[in-house]
């Protein structure tokens, strides 16, 4: 069965939510799921990442923030990845990010690819 590789390109909490949420959605099917976040989009997947306007809406949904999706996606074994030369732009550590994430380049992202889809967010 393929898998499903997501490229997160956006800085937009709105648009790292939808990654992780589709990546849960694959994970939960059984298939491999990864997301590689781009440049800047490192700074979505740090251990705290910001509060945002639209984690009060969520919250009053019961639906869960970025933090939650991050967690929820480290437990059903969704891979993130996160771009070096990202990391370099922020002055991102690993230590800053979310437990498991682990760092990697596009190139090595794409040699891995195998069948899987490929959606960029």
């Amino acid at each position: 069965m393929s898998g499903l590789t997501i490229l997160l390109v956006s800085t937009e909490p709105a648009k790292a939510r939808a990654a992780l949420t589709i990546a849960l959605g694959a994970a939960a099917i059984g298939q491999r799921a990864r997301i590689y976040a781009h440049e800047h989009a490192v700074a979505l997947f740090t251990a705290a990442p910001p509060a945002n306007a639209a984690d009060a809406a969520l919250a009053r949904c019961g639906l869960p923030d970025l933090p939650a999706l991050l967690a929820m996606s480290a437990e059903a074994g969704v891979a993130l990845w996160v771009c070096q030369t990202g990391l370099a732009m922020t002055g991102l550590a690993m230590a800053d990010l979310a437990p498991g994430t682990q760092a990697g380049g596009l190139v090595a992202l794409l040699t891995t690819l195998g069948d899987d889809r490929l959606l960029t967010v």
